[in-house]
């Protein structure tokens, strides 16, 4: 049976050598990086922004035991219900039960990472629930039956073309629709659907404790439209999302859109505080909060890597990141992809499974460098791989590989006893089939340059 990291190798190689692949994303990311770099350009100090943010995070991370019950206590004030879900199958669960109690029959979604991490749409059409993905991206990848490539613009891998094509198929528009035409179908297409939806279901950015609030960012409108029509509004949070106040949203608003898009502002950001109060119009008769842990508590009791729990999930180590542009987001086989999902999927869906994206990284740091809550990723993935190494998860002749190259390297004689046309052999018969197989081996010299030392400074008899 094939392992899920030896399916990464396999998937990593293929994409590597893929074009076509490589110039859609090259060309995608080479946008985001102009307008990130003029968006970031609106803070006057960026460095002080994001040690702000980081301490808030902090200090919300090391009270969730208190910040948590506050959210809840004030958004039940106004009429709101919380769930506790400890895993992916206890939010499934209370999903369909207050779905059956209500006999609904059809959701509308809005884009939603945590409901990627539980599989929701599987779940629901299996229980003969119509989920439809409302973001233009995510309803793209569903027709196309793939999962999102990326955290924040779930379409990434696909090119204008390919979108053309896959509309072309599916509903007849042009083969050579311009943008404006493929949106202008999708809005008629999912119109109809808000209208008729018996829930609407939504993640969100922010959980907002001294309000009882979520926020949720947006550029399309479509979780507005998700939670005002439907009666019923269910949203899926991690229990990670929560912040102190709804005066910090003044900082990570803008955070979360520079990094994200390199937006000043995302178009929609929406609070909300419950169910339709007596005086309002507009929203559902009932609201559900769904807390979920799935793993994140085991972060949580690692002292040393649970920062990976102040992500805000605005892509930006993704974009950065030279493997993520290399291997693409499919290849991490989770939905958190890139080096923030490299640091908190082996803890949150097991180490023994997950260890090798830890060591899928090139350490260079730039994640670390453009993360706006200043997460010290890449010390996390040497950590992740500390501990794979303690909890005895690697092989057996990689550990004894390591035990050999240790020795030598500690002793000088015997690596100076190893001289060139021993390590050049050892090279060639042991790395040639892994390191060697797409570029040239290095070839050692024949001296060690302690030895070429010693014999350039011999005392003169």
């Amino acid at each position: 049976m094939t392992t899920i990291a030896e399916e990464f190798v396999v998937s990593s190689e293929n994409k590597v050598f893929d074009t076509d692949h490589r110039r859609i994303i090259n060309y995608n990311i080479g946008k985001y990086d102009v307008a990130v770099k003029k968006g970031l350009s609106a803070f006057s100090n960026l460095e002080h922004a994001k040690r702000k943010a980081h301490v808030i995070k902090w200090k919300v991370i090391e009270t969730l035991d208190k910040v948590l019950p506050d959210f809840e206590a004030n958004f039940q004030k106004r009429g709101g219900k919380v769930i506790w879900a400890n895993d992916a199958e206890e939010a499934q669960r209370e999903i369909l039960a207050i779905m059956q109690r209500a006999g609904a029959k059809t959701v509308v979604k809005s884009k939603s990472m945590v409901t990627e991490e539980i599989h929701l749409n599987e779940f629901l059409e299996s229980n003969g629930i119509e989920s439809l993905e409302t973001d233009l991206g995510e309803y793209i990848v569903q027709l196309l039956g793939q999962k999102p490539y990326h955290i924040v613009t779930p379409a990434m891998h696909l090119s204008k073309d390919d979108i053309a094509k896959l509309f072309n198929e599916r509903f007849g528009t042009p083969i050579d629709a311009t943008s404006e035409q493929i949106v202008l179908k999708a809005r008629e297409l999912l119109r109809e659907k808000y209208l008729k939806a018996d829930v609407g279901i939504t993640g969100a950015n922010f959980l907002i404790a001294d309000t009882g609030s979520i926020a949720i960012s947006e550029n399309e409108g479509n979780a507005r439209l998700t939670t005002t029509f439907p009666k019923i509004h269910i949203a899926i949070v991690g229990v990670e999302k929560v912040i102190p106040s709804i005066a910090d949203l003044d900082l990570f608003w803008p955070m979360l859109a520079t990094h994200g898009t390199g937006q000043n502002l995302t178009v929609y950001n929406t609070i909300l505080s419950g169910p339709r109060q007596p005086d309002e119009t507009d929203g559902p008769d009932e609201m559900y909060v769904i807390l979920l842990d799935n793993g994140r508590t085991k972060l949580l009791a690692q002292k040393e890597q649970r920062q990976g729990l102040y992500c805000i999930r605005c892509g930006a180590c993704l974009n950065a990141c030279p493997i993520y542009k290399n291997v693409g987001g499919h290849t991490y086989n989770t939905p958190y992809s890139g080096p923030i999902g490299s640091v908190i999927t082996p803890h949150m869906r097991g180490m023994e499974d997950f260890k090798h994206l830890s060591f899928a990284s090139s350490l260079c740091g730039r994640c670390s460098e453009v993360c706006p809550v200043k997460i010290d990723i890449h010390k996390m993935l040497l950590l992740n791989r500390r501990d794979a190494v303690k909890d005895k998860l690697a092989e057996q002749k990689e550990e004894w590989g390591w035990v050999v190259w240790k020795k030598a390297m500690l002793s000088r004689k015997l690596t100076d006893f190893l001289g060139g046309g021993i390590k050049n052999w050892l090279l060639k018969t042991f790395f040639k089939k892994t390191w060697g197989q797409f570029r040239q081996m290095p070839k050692v010299a024949a001296k060690s340059f302690s030895k070429l030392w010693q014999e350039r400074n011999k005392p003169e008899s």
